[in-house]
């Protein structure tokens, strides 16, 4: 690389117009800006400051979780509550501050974890700045940096094209342009395409957000808690929730207007009293706290999930397609044998491939192998590059001087390595050794001369064949137990590999995976046709980029949740497709870049983890939900029942804050939290409201029945008091059988907890300061019993209930 000229204006780069041959030309680099001219940029703000993707500002955490609808209405109840009744009335505020609180860490936390997962996996670009090659992060980009390139990289801004050797950029998460688009000196290049073959660099002429992708991603790319089965369904509940509260509320202070002879404020207070329990107001706040834990645990495990429904949504997956190289075996390969056909001397093979390697500035893992096992020497220098595709499934070379001459060749001869049955015809005697390795699970490659040059679009005809390169490829040891993961748990493995398919087949064999192998260049051109041949096959072999991302399509297509795993550029439409992609740290700026799910740790073994986080999530949110929304349903029949009969309503806010901590506050938090390898299961919304309904149904009419029988029963002052007491014993021993149900399977940590939740009820009953507090006395032996008895009654009509609801629709 040369520098600049000490004439020249330190902040000048070569004008557009006028860029620097590729570098296979000979033609010196492009030397790229002077230390003062990135200094001058940077104080004109021509910087790449693009948004985080991972995270949102601590601001927009503390927004989202204060200034919500039932906030809002909670709030004004609260400040109504402690302007007409005692301090232990307004004690749900208190909570909701707590709520409130507790949801800002938890989420804060999460973001924290994500940013510093986010740092490690961050791109950073290599910018040319005074003639030397530098590393940078991408927020770090001027404008008129001169960016290096090669495959599986990312183009970070707009610019325009000062270098290309082979250059194939995929522009088609930004244009829909199905084939890539080869790039010479001059062309345009777009921020969010991808270099699927050739090397080169490029000057940034738009940064930021001027960029293209930062104007279409901006807003998409920020922290979302959104966009998940869980969430969407919460939010529908809660809609239906505000439609049930408005009338109900008016029914019930309506009530209030004609109930004579009672306290003003004591019936503002339990008119309060019966609009506040209609409010779930910890479900959403759990939800948020229990995704953010999730992301924080996997956090601790090198997991970086780049969008929080990604952890609800791999819980859910029922298809996973595995790229082989890079998921099932490790990056790297050892060249176990080298096999000279057609009488090839074996010195002058080692010194082609060491030539063809060193022509590669970024070698694949296949030809690391080859530059590891046959260093160049020589003398050998390439002219032609051709570079490899995972569509073509070769790459080549025209090499000069070394013994090209020597051997007879004369100048400029044309090296071809790749896949054997793509460069052989049907019928060639090299094919029939190359299917024997390949039932062993051996990766073959071919090295051929070929007569025509690499940029002729048929140069592979009539290719001689001079020798087959045998390589090993290294298992990775936790993909066996993995896989097993996957079909114990019913979720169905299938391996798309650019590979020879009984190569792979062989791999996915040692793994323990069975099935058909197919070979992916006898499907079907159109998605319906090939659902048929996705359904019953196994393992995919010669997959192109374009078919991965056609049978994801197809299979989502016909019912399926799939997830994607790659680490490769070939992977990057396939993962993008997908209902979650993950893929490998280690792999691929571009295919990091589209990935929900990131394992930084490069582990397969991994994703059971996330699995299980996923699963913990929905089965607890479920359980939790039931909770919150049979005292929704409980407290509008309630209401209703008191407005239609023109009664006091039973309740003060106090009573009601005592029975939701003690039978859903408290436990939900815990339940929210615990260990829970349920299985995942779609209609979330249907499966919580077939139990609320008919658990709040009934918690509501043996509290009201309890209500009214005490109101026959007590007379004289302090009949109210008592009447209130009795209903708040019904609907306590009502909810904890509830909360009993919601608990199964039984553990000793939830049998301690719901046995704490009684305990705290009793003493609530026999300490007399507490009674005074929540002003609960309960009155004589006769109606206490009798509330004892309701409440028996209504437990097992409650378990009748539910089991006929299970028999009837089971989840």
């Amino acid at each position: 690389m040369t520098h600049p000229d000490a004439g020249a204006d330190v902040g000048d780069v070569p004008p557009a117009s006028a860029p620097s041959p590729s570098s296979a030309s000979g033609s010196a680099p492009v030397a790229g800006l002077t230390a003062a001219g990135v200094a001058e940029r940077v104080a004109r703000g021509q910087v790449n400051d693009v948004p985080v993707r991972s995270s949102r500002s601590t601001l927009d955490i503390v927004r989202a979780n204060v200034f919500t609808r039932f906030n809002a209405i909670i709030g004004v109840l609260w400040v109504i509550t402690l302007c007409v009744a005692p301090i232990q009335d307004g004690l749900f505020g208190f909570v909701i501050l707590a709520n409130t609180g507790i949801g800002i860490v938890q989420e804060w936390r999460a973001k924290r974890a994500l940013d510093s997962l986010a740092l490690i996996g961050r791109v950073r670009p290599t910018v040319r700045r005074e003639g030397t090659a530098t590393a940078v992060g991408t927020s770090e980009i001027v404008l008129d940096d001169v960016i290096e390139t090669g495959p599986g990289d990312k183009i970070v801004v707009d610019g325009v094209c000062v270098e290309a050797d082979g250059l194939e950029i995929d522009e088609s998460l930004l244009t829909g342009e199905a084939d890539p688009v080869g790039k010479r000196p001059g062309d345009q290049v777009m921020s969010g395409s991808f270099v699927v073959v050739g090397a080169g660099a490029y000057r940034a002429t738009k940064v930021g957000r001027e960029a293209y992708a930062a104007q279409l991603a901006e807003e998409a790319s920020r922290f979302t808690l959104v966009h998940s089965e869980l969430r969407s369904g919460i939010s529908t509940i809660l809609r239906y929730v505000t439609w049930m509260m408005v009338p109900t509320a008016i029914g019930l202070i309506s009530s209030r207007l004609v109930v004579k002879d009672n306290d003003v404020r004591d019936s503002v207070a339990r008119t309060v009293a019966g609009i506040v329990p209609m409010v779930p107001e910890g479900l959403v706040l759990l939800t948020s706290v229990a995704f953010a834990i999730g992301v924080v645990r996997l956090g601790r495990k090198q997991c970086l999930v780049q969008e929080l429904p990604a952890l609800e949504g791999l819980a859910r997956v029922d298809t996973v397609c595995l790229d082989k190289t890079g998921t099932l075996t490790e990056g790297g390969m050892d060249v176990t044998g080298l096999i000279p056909l057609n009488g090839a001397d074996e010195a002058r093979v080692r010194g082609v491939l060491g030539a063809l390697g060193a022509s590669d500035p970024r070698p694949n893992a296949s030809l690391k192998a080859i530059v590891d096992a046959y260093p160049a020497h020589g003398g050998w220098r390439a002219t032609r590059v051709l570079p490899f595709s995972s569509a073509r499934k070769y790459s080549g070379a025209t090499l000069t001087g070394g013994e090209s001459g020597a051997g007879g060749d004369g100048p400029g001869v044309t090296w071809l390595l790749g896949a054997p049955d793509v460069l052989l015809p049907d019928g060639d005697p090299a094919l029939a050794r190359t299917e024997r390795l390949d039932r062993e699970g051996l990766r073959v490659l071919l090295l051929a001369r070929a007569v025509r040059a690499p940029d002729d679009p048929g140069v592979a005809r009539g290719a001689e064949p001079a020798a087959l390169v045998v390589l090993e490829q290294r298992l990775r040891p936790d993909a066996a137990d993995t896989l097993r993961y996957f079909a114990e748990q019913n979720v169905r493995a299938k391996v798309v590999s650019g590979d020879n398919a009984v190569s792979v087949a062989a791999v996915a064999s040692r793994l323990g995976l069975s099935g058909s192998v197919v070979d992916a260049r006898r499907l079907p051109g159109e998605r319906g046709a090939m659902v048929t041949e996705l359904e019953e096959g196994t393992v995919f072999g010669r997959v192109t980029p374009r078919q991965k991302r056609d049978m994801v399509g197809a299979l989502r297509a016909h019912g399926h949740t799939v997830a994607m795993t790659g680490d490769g550029v070939n992977d990057v439409l396939a993962l993008k497709d997908a209902d979650i992609g993950v893929s490998m740290g280690s792999g691929s700026e571009a295919a990091r870049a589209v990935s929900q799910i990131v394992l930084l740790n490069n582990s397969f073994a991994t994703l059971p983890s996330v699995v299980a986080e996923g699963r913990r999530v929905i089965g607890n949110i479920t359980r939790v939900a039931t909770l919150f929304l049979v005292k929704t349903v409980y407290s509008v029949l309630l209401a209703l029942m008191v407005a239609v009969s023109r009664v006091e309503y039973p309740f003060l806010p106090r009573h009601l804050t005592l029975l939701s901590t003690l039978t859903i506050g408290v436990p939900a938090f815990f339940l929210a939290l615990a260990p829970n390898k349920e299985r995942a299961r779609p209609d979330f919304v249907r499966r919580v409201m077939r139990y609320a309904i008919p658990g709040g149904a009934v918690a509501a009419l043996a509290t009201f029945a309890t209500y009214l029988i005490a109101r026959e029963h007590y007379t004289g002052p302090g009949a109210l008091d008592a009447e209130t007491s009795a209903a708040t014993l019904t609907l306590f021993l009502v909810s904890m059988r509830v909360l009993a149900i919601v608990a199964r399977p039984y553990t000793w940590s939830r049998i301690a907890l719901v046995a704490a939740m009684g305990a705290g009820f009793l003493l609530v009953l026999v300490v007399p300061s507490l009674q005074d507090f929540f002003a609960l006395k309960p009155a004589g032996v006769t109606m206490p019993l009798v509330a004892v008895g309701v409440a028996a009654v209504a437990a097992a009509t409650l378990d009748l209930t539910w089991r006929w609801v299970d028999r009837r629709d089971p989840a």
